[in-house]
């Protein structure tokens, strides 16, 4: 009887082949917490600082002179233009900080994901506990934030536990973002082209601090795609007690980068475990 040699090659899987999860992702996820839970506190801290400080600085400071800004067509406080969006912007840096520094430390500092690998839990698992750690840790921090806006009366509307929801998938779409440069990484200097090529610009062309109406027609035809642009969308006008405009469009955008980030991240992934 012939046999027909394989190569090696040949019985590798694609790195491109669709995840192979499980709920064997629960274990690492909640070993991530176990850690943190002592650094809780500090982390709130951390998290919620900077965006406390954008918000009075620039909500109260410049929102003075700016006094009220057309939104839609309806005039609205600079405060609260300024709170709904910087709130979308907390989630970004949130998620992906975490997906960046921390998944970093445990992939290829710490070699905490190469421990876990010894246990019946695969890197599919692994990568997927890492994106819902992110998000995990991006909601807590826009809870937080969310929490003193509420405290300072920026905003009462019921719709607010809408946008919670919105803003959780926000922080899992940036989570998923943040792991396909994670994947690249060579070290932590790599993450600062992420921060200053990526979500700067980001920051400040997606409707964060000023209507999108201000920005040339070419550069409004770009951002109007951008992920933080469709998150800010959907986010701003249930600060004001309203239903966004082309909610399903807005949607599916955020979805189409999450699920399509989540499958680039697992293959660089894949490709650097199996180089």
């Amino acid at each position: 009887m012939e046999t027909t040699a394989t190569s090696p090659a040949s019985q590798t899987p694609s790195v491109w082949a669709p995840p192979r999860l499980s709920m064997r992702w629960w274990p690492v996820f909640q070993r991530n917490l176990l850690v943190w839970r002592k650094l809780a506190i500090p982390s709130l801290i951390g998290n919620i600082a900077e965006p406390l400080m954008w918000l009075v600085a620039f909500g109260y400071g410049m929102g003075a002179l700016v006094g009220q800004v057309n939104y839609g067509g309806t005039q609205v406080p600079y405060i609260l233009f300024l709170a709904s969006g910087s709130i979308c912007m907390s989630a970004m840096n949130a998620a992906s900080f975490e997906a960046l520094y921390s998944a970093f430390s445990r992939m290829h500092v710490q070699r905490t994901w190469d421990g876990i690998m010894n246990a019946p839990i695969g890197l599919d698992d692994i990568v997927l506990s890492e994106m819902l750690w992110a998000g995990f840790k991006s909601l807590f921090t826009v809870t937080a934030i969310l929490c003193v806006m509420l405290a300072l009366g920026i905003s009462h509307s019921p719709k607010l536990v809408v946008a919670w929801f919105v803003l959780a998938g926000a922080g899992v779409m940036f989570s998923c973002i943040a792991l396909i440069f994670n994947a690249l990484a060579k070290g932590y200097d790599f993450f600062t082209y992420y921060f200053t090529l990526v979500l700067t610009p980001m920051m400040f062309l997606s409707g964060v601090f000023f209507p999108l109406e201000q920005l040339p027609e070419a550069v409004r035809a770009v951002t109007a795609w951008l992920p933080l642009t469709n998150a800010v969308d959907l986010v701003r006008p249930l600060f004001m007690d309203q239903w966004p405009r082309d909610a399903l469009r807005h949607g599916l955008v955020l979805l189409v980068y999450t699920v399509g980030s989540f499958w680039v991240a697992l293959a660089l992934t894949r490709r650097r475990f199996n180089s």
